[in-house]
């Protein structure tokens, strides 16, 4: 079998990879509560016998629980549910490498912490377990459904579902604008020089120590990076739910929806807690120089991106979305079928 052949096949082999995956991960959080950080769990907690690892450990381990149950019951329909809170579990643990490419950008910023190699690839291990985890979940929610489990299909067309975004669709997509909007203003305001939730002294958002010297000369020019990164995050989610988007190739904007989508959401939701009850006096964030709304609402706002995004990416994926081989030959079958009579060749 060719790898080819064997990705095609991923209903067949998904729920069992996701069981062997979650005893893996299951165990290396188990030795590593045991023996001390080792394997890339330095990110749980640090110290030997620590209680993020043995609670990882646990839950890993339950999730192995939870995956030979979808193997053994096809038909209990609230299980894809539960395997969907594992995905969203691994993608906890795993997100920090969906932003790992960051650290390709050099033109962003420079004197970062070395890169924890062991934790990265710990992290890719928990995306890919995601990965699995989702396909599991898409492959058992199918079959108890009576769809396809390849596609999602039922055999009834051949091309995609739909040629121009649903007004649902078009509604994630502003959203997802409209949640960057805060952050984009502000860093742009703050490079031409109107510094609103700033008091300090210097440039906010422009430190001369982590700032790369390209960075430092689009700013002078009133350019913030990470603004125009917003700009492209803007233009994803259009790309998304605008009929100009569906002639781009599909694969890739999945793939970067997904990856926004997960890397985001969360990330955002952390920043705006810890916005948030900074806002509300409760902690300080040891940023004296910045309103406590700053972060609360501009960088908040990556978790609205983040959700939305989800959205327009699934809505796209379903309307853009073909019969597999598998369809289709049940639809030519259905088709050759005497009406009213019995199928073919019976």
């Amino acid at each position: 079998m060719t790898p080819k052949t064997l990705l095609a096949a991923w209903p067949s082999w998904a729920g069992r990879a996701a069981f062997v995956w979650s005893l893996l991960y299951a165990a290396g959080a188990a030795l590593a509560a045991l023996t001390g950080p080792a394997f890339g769990y330095t990110l749980l907690a640090k110290g030997t016998g620590t209680a993020a690892e043995t609670g990882a450990a646990v839950l890993y381990g339950a999730a192995a629980a939870l995956a030979y149950a979808l193997l053994r019951r096809p038909g209990v329909r609230w299980l894809p549910t539960a395997a969907w809170a594992v995905a969203a579990l691994c993608l906890t643990s795993g997100f920090p490498a969906l932003l790992s490419p960051t650290h390709l950008l050099f033109f962003l910023s420079r004197n970062q912490d070395p890169v924890d190699w062991a934790a990265l690839l710990n992290q890719a291990l928990a995306v890919l377990g995601a990965v699995l985890w989702g396909r599991a979940a898409l492959a058992h929610r199918r079959r108890a459904l009576g769809t396809c489990p390849y596609c999602g299909g039922r055999g009834h067309h051949t091309g995609p579902q739909d040629t121009g975004p649903a007004p649902r669709t078009t509604r994630a997509g502003l959203v997802a604008v409209a949640a960057l909007v805060p952050y984009t203003v502000l860093k742009t305001a703050w490079a031409l020089g109107v510094t609103p939730g700033y008091t300090g002294t210097g440039r906010p958002g422009a430190d001369p120590e982590y700032t790369s010297d390209l960075g430092l000369r689009l700013y002078d020019h009133g350019i913030d990076v990470t603004a125009v990164l917003a700009l492209l995050g803007m233009a994803l989610a259009l790309a998304l739910t605008r009929p100009w988007g569906r002639r781009l190739p599909r694969l890739p904007l999945l793939a970067l929806g997904w990856a926004g989508a997960g890397a985001l959401a969360p990330f955002g939701a952390f920043l705006a807690a810890l916005g948030a009850l900074a806002w509300a006096g409760v902690i300080g964030l040891g940023m004296a120089d910045h309103a406590p709304w700053v972060v609360a609402v501009a960088y908040g706002g990556f978790c609205g991106y983040g959700l939305a995004l989800a959205r327009a990416t699934l809505l796209y994926q379903r309307a853009t979305r073909t019969n597999c081989e598998h369809c289709q030959g049940l639809s030519s079958n259905s088709r050759r079928r005497p009406k009213g009579g019995p199928p073919a060749g019976v």
